[in-house]
């Protein structure tokens, strides 16, 4: 929630300062990245001593990134320019900073997501991992929310949100104090010297070696640098390229909420059990790469109930594939490695989010607003090809092959 509030106020207060596509992308991609440094070794950690003290350390990182980052939104640089000549970028390198912090502790999520697969069944995973979806479902529609009702057109009309934003870790971490048990598997046995496990190119190599996972895990690594691209990009098109108002473009974040609310935690169960994990992620690939085309293709007039339109089929498909990917690759795995595996899935994810945000970025500032909308359909085409051919006999491979 903390996140969702200020993703919807970041590309305003960014170009408060520097008008660029590509310096709102590298400010955002700095999360991502700091976490695909850390994710394998937080994974290894989580392994060793316990999902829980992770999950600890975790959010005291997470306080202290975003306590920066609310401290830079809220201060008044104008009159510190004038009372000690700071540099009219230090603003900007605080949010590199904050970001950064955030990132190297941004282990909570993998941590979470080992949790679940903890307590799940193989049959019941892309159920039990839904909760995760639902969970951002509710940021999306809360956090947005307050930033609908609470931000004004003031100086100070950040205040509220930012506080909010502020809050709430501190809250998650008394939850998780008095809350969250311990489920690490007794039979989890690791040697924490290890050091290969604790690089995270090395364990990318791992996951791709694994020929159980490399195909699944690749489209994993693409689907998110399409898709984060496409979420980052957005919010920025909207406040720069139409000029929507910060309240105007977080509409369709709150409209990302409700859906992700109702396809992860209603539908996606009984989904799952009529169609099966591979057939629902091709569906949702197919309910992006729609949204994209809307995004292309809507009229410069009346253009809000296309681009709503649009956002509804992203969060359908995202909706549909974050669960049901991650469950086709933790179906195929040993269940004393859950944490390890899906910590360097989540380094997959953080390193794809990277290069999603640095492609969106510059596309956008290269090629013209739309452009990023056209690049992301392409990669997505490239994912649903590797998901399509994933789940292949080996027998029909070798015949096609010697076809």
């Amino acid at each position: 929630m903390s996140e969702s509030i200020l993703l919807g106020l970041l590309p305003g207060f960014v170009r408060q300062y520097i008008s660029s596509a590509s310096i709102f992308a590298y400010i955002s991609c700095t999360y991502s990245l700091a976490q695909f440094i850390a994710s394998p070794s937080i994974g290894l950690f989580s392994d060793k001593f316990g999902r829980r003290p992770v999950m600890i350390t975790c959010i005291l990182g997470s306080i202290l990134g975003i306590s920066i980052l609310s401290f830079t939104v809220l201060f008044d640089w104008s009159k510190s320019y004038i009372l000690l000549g700071t540099s009219s970028l230090l603003p900007i390198y605080l949010l590199f900073t904050a970001r950064l912090i955030d990132g190297i502790s941004g282990g909570t999520v993998a941590t979470a997501t080992t949790v679940l697969a903890d307590i799940s069944t193989p049959e019941n995973r892309a159920k039990t991992f839904g909760l995760i979806g639902v969970a951002f479902g509710l940021s999306f529609l809360l956090g947005p929310s307050a930033v609908l009702i609470f931000t004004t057109n003031s100086n100070n009309g950040y205040l509220i949100p930012v506080l909010i934003a502020t809050i709430i870790p501190f809250i998650n971490l008394l939850l998780v104090i008095f809350y969250l048990p311990e489920t690490k598997p007794q039979t989890t046995s690791f040697n924490l010297n290890n050091k290969s496990r604790s690089n995270p190119l090395k364990g990318l190599f791992k996951v791709f070696k694994d020929n159980k996972i490399k195909r699944l895990s690749l489209a994993f690594f693409i689907y998110f640098i399409a898709f984060t691209g496409l979420t980052t990009i957005l919010v920025f098109f909207l406040q720069d390229s139409q000029e929507w108002t910060i309240k105007a473009s977080n509409g369709p974040l709150v409209v990302v909420g409700i859906i992700a609310i109702i396809v992860q935690g209603g539908l996606i169960g009984p989904l799952v059990k009529k169609f099966g994990e591979l057939k629902l992620t091709l569906m949702g690939s197919g309910f992006i790469l729609s949204a994209c085309f809307l995004l292309i293709t809507f009229p410069e007039k009346n253009s809000g109930a296309y681009i709503y339109l649009a956002v509804s089929f992203l969060a359908i498909g995202a909706g549909l594939i974050t669960p049901t990917i991650r469950a086709l690759i933790s179906k195929k795995i040993d269940m004393n490695n859950q944490g390890s595996i899906l910590s360097n899935l989540q380094g997959l994810q953080s390193l794809g989010s990277v290069l999603g945000y640095i492609l969106a970025g510059n596309v956008y500032e290269y090629f013209g607003p739309r452009s990023p909308f056209v690049a992301g359909g392409l990669i997505l085409s490239l994912m649903i090809w590797l998901i399509a051919g994933s789940d292949i006999p080996k027998k029909v491979k070798v015949v096609q092959r010697n076809l």
